[in-house]
Formats: C-alpha cells, structure tokens, sequence
C-alpha cells in the first residue's frame, strides 16, 4: 500500500455528514489530486474500503470506529484511516497509522488547517522509528509479521534493539549492530535460520590462534531464541532454464525446493534471470507476476562470455548457449560467484546469486528530482492541486523569502533554503546540488516559473553541468568513440502557475483579449537599448503591452522612458491598468491613462498594462476588444 500521498493517482474519499463538514472537506479538496467527497453512508464507506486509496471522515470517532470495524483485516492492506472535527482543530490518525501513511496524512492536514494532528503509535509518540516503517523504507521484508508486536514491544520498553545484519545497512541510533547472531533481538538475513550454534572469527584474532582452529567458527550453547525476529533484504537473483510450456506452479516448487534446501528465504528472491528466448515463457512470467519480480534477460552470446559456469552441450544445441541459469544470475547480480550452483529440479534449472552491495547500494540509491514550482499571486487558494503536491512531496523547498512566507501552511516540516531578491543563480545551483545527491527539491517561484523565473536558469544549468561531464569524458577517453556522454541523474518537471499577467489583467477586467506583448524593464540581465527598441517594436504593432518590473530606486526613470517611447504610437487617453500585489491582502488596483499614468505610485511589485488602439474602459474595467463587435451587430 502506498503511504500518504507517494502515489500521484492514490484517490482520496472524504466522508461528511452535516453542511460544516462539507465545507470542511472542500477546504481539505485542495490538498490532494485525486479526491472524491461523499456524504457518509455505511455503504459507501465499504466500497471505498476495498479500492486502494485514503479515507478521511469528518464527524465523530465512534462513528467511524463503529463503521469500520468489521471491515478491519490486516495492517498490511487496510486503508489510512483519519478522523477530523468539523472545527478542523484535531486530525486524528485512526488506522494504518504507518504503512497506510495515515499519520502523515494527519499532519499533512494539522498544518494545512492550523491544527494538532493526533498520533497515538507508540514508537511516534516515543520519538522511536518504527520498526515495520523501517523495514519498508529499506526494502527488507517482515518474516513473521505475528511477530512484530512482541519486538516492537520489547524496543518500546528498553528503548534500543540488538541487530545482526549480513548486508550494509544503515541503521537508526537506537539499532544497536552486533556480530554474534545469538545475542540479536533482530536478524537481517536472506538465510531461512541462522546457526547460532556458531560465531564467525573476529578479525582482530591472531593467525596463531586461528590456526588452532578447526575451520574459521567457534562454538557457541546458545540456542534459537524465540523472540528473534527475522527481516529478509531482497538480494537473490534467481538464474532459470526451463523446458517450453512448463507451468509456473512447477518453476515455484523447484525454486522454492532449491532454496529450502540451501537454507534460503524465499522472501529475499530479488529478481529472475534467464536467457532471451525464454523471456516470454507464460510460466515463467506467471510466476514473476505472482510475486512481483523483475525478469532479466540476456542473449546466448552474453551468457557465454560467463567463465567458471557449468556447460551443457545439450543447452547449446537447444539453445545457443552453453548454460543459462548459472551465468543469468551471475550477470543479472554482478556477483563474482554464485551463492548455489545448478540444481535441476524436473524441468526446470536453478541457480542463485546473491547481488553485490554496490548493486543494492545502486538500487537504492535515488534519482533525484527538481519541482520548479509557480505559486501564482501567492495565496493557496491560488496555487494549484498539484503544485501543492508537489510541494508537500519534496524534501527541500528552495526559493525567495517574500514568496516563501505567502506559503507557510505547505512548507512548515520541510527543509528551507532561502536567499535575497538578485540570488537566483545561488538559489537554483543549490537547488541542483541536492537533486543530484539523490533529493527531491521544489524551487519556488510567485506567478508562473517559465515567466521571467526559475525555469530556465535550472535548465541553463543542468546543461552546462552536463557539457562539463562530457567534456570530462572526452579528456578522459582518448578515443573518440568511446566517449561517454553524462546521463542527468536529476528529473525535471516545470509545474505553472497563475503568472502576474493573467491575475493583474482577471482584476483589470479583459486588457488581454486581443495580442500582447510582455517586456520587463530591468536592464540587469537586458541591455536598456535592447529593451527600448522591442517597446518601439511593441509599440508601433500596436499591441497590448504588458511591463514587468517597471520602476525600482536604481533605475527610477525607467517606467518614464517606456511611457515616451509608447506615446510616440499611442494618444495619451490610451487606457492603463496598474495593479498592486494581485489577489494579495495589499491588492491596489488603479485605472488610469498614458497621460497621467506616472501619477500614481509604481514599483518592483507593480504590474503595468497599456490598451492599444481599440482598449476602451466600460464600468470602470479595462477591455480590448477582439473583433466580436460585428458578428454582435449582426446577430442582433
């Protein structure tokens, strides 16, 4: 089950009963992409029950203990169950509180209301991880989860857990990591039982002393403990051959049958390897399917580049190669050796790897990702669905103070960074830092990001990040042709927002029913003449124009060059929009025109729109009009 909000297309039901709890949940809308509001009915409650996705109930607890009681199965496939108040001032985590992602889910909600979440899990409340959160966000699965509440006890209670681990793994402060699997409240293995009847040698032993030794173990009377708790890493590849059509319930009992026999967890199958022309193999797919595994595939040739491999002249008659099962798992792993040689097992040839660590290191090692994000006017209200996911799903958010500050309620658990008005370039190059160490990141910018913002600062540098890789490559490689060219490790996704433009022209009236023309007026990266000739330009086509950044204390005369410019194309009666802070608590909104525009106060958080020809004012709003005017007149 996917937590909280991980999964883009998870679906979100919102229960209610009274008009309070309605309005409440279409204020709670806003969080989520995929959300369906309901009015409560027991009914409803079930069949949302059985869809994958989050319920959240707006009314009493008991209500919904009483409702959702007998649907109750396992904590594994429950639903996020999250109970609120009509008030909104507690979200309480019901159900599923860690896998289910409903305690996140009830934070996510706290502090988009200005409420408590309420968390009861007692590894929350102790400030402990939790153990099956633990688990899940490592890839390691639960043996035994019957298990579990003994050991999550026994760590609530002494505040630590002894591990032993047969993988790198890095663990929380109170996993304490020890050597003798005998002595360990958790062990971490992809062997079905560990021998505690044995201690490998430590290091530090003397050869002398170790040549006493029978072989490189010690003995040890500790027996198995029946408090050990078992989590298995999923690091076996599976390497198989098999006869045309055999079925998936014969390759699951030869699998399991050579596993059980070389003490192997089944649970830690990571993958299935085999040659191509078996790719396609029903059986083999059905049981790849019923498991979720993963199916490598390699051609003939591949697998006879394999040395140390058994050889079969009757698989490469068959085949084409010399063995299949042996060499896909090696190649599938990138071991050195294989953890069990070929067992044949009717119609059907196994052999497993187990992976290097730097290929579960690889594997777990994440693509980074940047959200270049446009806030709009500021307000969320104003900012859309998914932009405030994408918001709630980063790590860090990055951007200026003045527009952090309008989004408080989104970003108050997250990571900030954030700088002045002119340090874009510092801004964005960390951005890209933390993308590619593998973090998610959502650079924030007010309107619209591909409008005078962020976007294209991010790409311009992800692009000379990504010359400077291949131009590394190629000192590098004196061959040409070997040349490798850098792959981004980071994703990009620009998501848009209202841009000053639109919100200033929706409060003006309809200045932009016809074409514009958007020029800003700062000559900081924009050479002034070059800024005077596209106002001419503008101008003379007679379009609408729209001007950013109009005046600021350096460059006060700016707006008063623009509007001579402007005047030498337009009658002074031609009419101008200046609008203030947008949909903000400061809006300041002026009709006015070219002649007496500079009368009125105009600065860096001003946006500026002069009519063309045809602009009129009607009832104190601003309209272009588009060329309706005559269709209207016949029509009538």
């Amino acid at each position: 089950m996917a937590t909280g909000s991980e999964k883009s297309d998870i679906k979100t039901t919102l229960f209610y009963i009274t008009d309070n709890g309605f309005n409440l949940a279409k204020k709670i809308k806003r969080l989520y992409s995929n959300v369906e509001v309901l009015k409560f009915k027991s009914e409803a409650v079930s069949e949302a029950w059985n869809e994958p996705g989050n319920l959240i109930f707006i009314m009493a607890s008991g209500i919904v203990i009483r409702t959702v009681a007998p649907l109750i199965k396992d904590k594994r496939t429950d639903p996020a169950v999250v109970v609120l108040d009509e008030k909104g001032k507690f979200a309480v985590s019901l159900l599923s509180g860690h896998l289910g992602g409903a305690n996140k889910i009830a934070k996510e909600i706290a502090d988009f209301l200005g409420g408590q979440a309420v968390i009861t899990t007692a590894s929350d409340v102790n400030d402990l991880p939790s153990i099956d959160l633990w688990a899940k966000e490592n890839d390691l699965i639960i043996d035994d989860w019957d298990a579990l509440p003994n050991t999550a006890t026994r760590f609530l209670n002494g505040g630590r857990l002894k591990v032993y681990s047969d993988i790198e793994i890095s663990m929380p402060a109170e996993f304490l990591q020890i050597k003798n699997p005998a002595d360990a409240d958790v062990l971490i293995t992809n062997k079905q039982k560990m021998d505690l009847n044995v201690i490998p040698v430590q290091t530090g032993i003397q050869k002398k002393k170790a040549k006493k030794l029978d072989s490189c173990f010690r003995r040890n009377d500790k027996k198995q403990t029946a408090h050990q708790f078992y989590l298995r890493p999923k690091n076996l590849t599976i390497g198989i051959g098999c006869n045309s059509n055999t079925p998936a319930s014969e390759i699951e009992n030869s699998v399991r049958k050579t596993m059980e026999e070389n003490n192997l967890s089944f649970l830690s199958i990571h993958s299935i390897a085999t040659i191509d022309i078996k790719g396609n193999e029903p059986g083999l797919i059905a049981f790849a399917k019923k498991y979720n595994l993963g199916i490598k595939t390699f051609t003939a040739n591949k697998l006879n580049t394999v040395k140390g491999v058994s050889k079969s002249d009757v698989a490469f008659k068959t085949t084409g190669a010399y063995a299949v099962a042996e060499p896909a798992a090696l190649l599938a792993s990138g071991a050195d050796k294989l953890l069990v040689k070929k067992q044949k097992k009717g119609n059907v040839t196994v052999a497993i790897a187990e992976q290097k660590p730097e290929a579960r290191s690889q594997k777990s090692e994440t693509k980074g990702k940047i959200y270049i994000v446009g806030t709009g006017p500021g307000s969320v209200e104003h900012i859309t669905p998914y932009a405030q996911k994408s918001i709630r799903n980063s790590d860090v958010i990055v951007g200026y103070g003045t527009y952090l500050d309008l989004i408080k309620e989104l970003i108050k658990d997250k990571e900030i960074l954030s700088t002045g008005m002119t340090q874009e370039i510092d801004r964005c190059k960390k951005a890209v830092e933390l993308a590619m160490s593998g973090r998610t990141v959502s650079v924030i910018s007010g309107g619209d990001p591909g409008i005078y913002a962020m976007a294209g600062l991010v790409f311009e540098l992800l692009k000379d990040r990504n010359a400077l890789c291949v131009m590394r490559n190629a000192l590098k490689n004196k061959n040409a042709s070997r040349v490798t060219h850098h792959v981004s490790r980071v994703d990009v996704e620009v998501i848009p927002g209202i841009s000053a433009l639109n919100a200033c022209a929706a409060k003006l009236g309809a200045p932009l029913m016809h074409d514009f023309a958007s020029i800003s007026l700062s000559d900081r990266l924009t050479p002034w003449d070059l800024i005077e000739k596209r106002l001419d330009a503008a101008a003379k086509a007679d379009f609408v124009i729209i001007l950013y950044n109009p005046k600021s204390k350096g460059r006060a005369e700016h707006i008063d060059r623009a509007r001579k410019i402007i005047l030498k194309c337009r009658k002074p009666g031609t009419p101008v929009g200046i609008v203030k802070g947008a949909m903000r608590e400061d809006e300041r909104i002026i009709i006015t025109d070219l002649k007496n525009m500079l009368e009125h106060d105009i600065d860096m958080q001003t946006t500026v729109i002069i009519g063309n020809s045809q602009t009129f004012v009607w009832d104190n709003r601003m309209i272009t009009p588009r060329g309706y005017e005559g269709k209207l007149k016949v029509e009538s």
